[in-house]
């Protein structure tokens, strides 16, 4: 990796924030962190909303919904950006997906877009409401697998005044023809599997899951793609945390298999952001979904000069990178 990760231990940070800089106590003066819960068609989903420094809940403040990549939980990338933007005077909320992290719903890591399009309404369900909270000045961020899931969302739900992405993965995309698409000889074979997970799981068997596995760092650096070899140091290693997992159950493959994140996303009218790294092997999923987006007219791409995919997540100068565009970009359109 191009820097250092200094891995990070949940248990030292009683908000289990893993993430460089993170909250540590909440301080008068400083931005503030507030865990809290809601229901989301009968779940309990748990989130964490940062309040900028002197947060007046008199006063009204633009709000941000982040949501985080796949596998991820709240403590991860998605909390620093949304920490980052409470610095810059946003209120801003992370969520756990349904089904995954700290958030309920059974079985375990059901992984299907509908579920991540809906928490990403169901957090602006919430933070529409917080005190201090201007509804009408509301900003997306979609980071990675939330990437796509944001474009998704932001359709039609024009609560959101405008929608920024980054490093925004296509679960749909890739999960039918492989990163890269690298497995299209496999797709029929690959949903048969699916199908009967699903016929498995309705019948009350044992539930299948796909992506599960703690590797070693041998069989981490075998991997072919560079995503997922940093993603896997990432989230095993450096970032890891209890909630976060690769794993999703089989049967969410019938979903994603015919979801796509690019699909009609010339629906977006609002301003549009999207923000990569110029060396990330996930860029082609970024470029080609950005000129789809024809009703957004004011819109830009953004490369992070010499960025990977996951270098994006917690490398200072590019975490730098991404903030410098996305501070004038919010600011400009909320």
């Amino acid at each position: 990796m191009t820097a250092t990760a200094v891995a990070a231990d949940h248990g030292n940070n009683p908000f289990t924030l893993v993430y460089g800089g993170a909250i540590m106590k909440n301080e008068p003066g400083k931005v503030n962190i507030h865990p809290v819960t809601y229901k989301l068609n009968g779940l309990d989903i748990v989130a964490n909303v940062y309040t900028p420094a002197n947060h007046d809940p008199r006063k009204q403040y633009p709000a941000i919904v982040v949501a985080h990549p796949n596998g991820g939980v709240k403590e991860q990338v998605a909390g620093l950006y949304a920490q980052r933007l409470a610095e810059l005077g946003y209120i801003a909320i992370t969520a756990d997906a349904a089904f995954q992290g700290g958030s309920g719903g059974q079985p375990r890591s059901v992984d299907k877009p509908a579920n991540r399009i809906e928490d990403i309404h169901g957090m602006a369900d919430f933070i529409a409401r917080y005190p201090g909270v201007d509804a009408a000045r509301l900003g997306l961020l979609g980071i990675c697998g939330g990437g796509g899931y944001a474009l998704s969302a932001a359709k039609t739900d024009k609560r959101f005044k405008s929608i920024a992405t980054l490093s925004m993965f296509n679960s749909g995309r890739v999960r039918r023809n492989g990163f890269k698409d690298s497995q299209l000889d496999t797709i029929q074979e690959r949903l048969r599997q699916a199908s009967d997970a699903r016929a498995q799981e309705m019948a009350g068997g044992k539930i299948l899951y796909a992506g599960d596995a703690d590797m070693t760092d041998e069989q981490i650096a075998a991997l072919p793609f560079e995503m997922y070899r940093q993603g896997y140091e990432y989230y095993w290693r450096t970032h890891a945390h209890p909630g976060s997992t690769f794993k999703y159950t089989m049967s969410s493959l019938l979903d994603l298999t015919r979801w796509d994140a690019a699909d009609q996303i010339e629906l977006i009218d609002q301003p549009l952001l999207m923000i990569a790294g110029s060396k990330a092997d996930s860029l082609y999923m970024t470029e080609e979904a950005f000129p789809k987006a024809t009703g957004a007219k004011d819109k830009e791409l953004f490369k992070i000069e010499g960025a990977t995919h996951i270098e994006t997540y917690w490398v200072p100068k590019y975490v730098e990178a991404a903030l410098a565009k996305l501070e004038p970009f919010y600011a400009r359109t909320l």
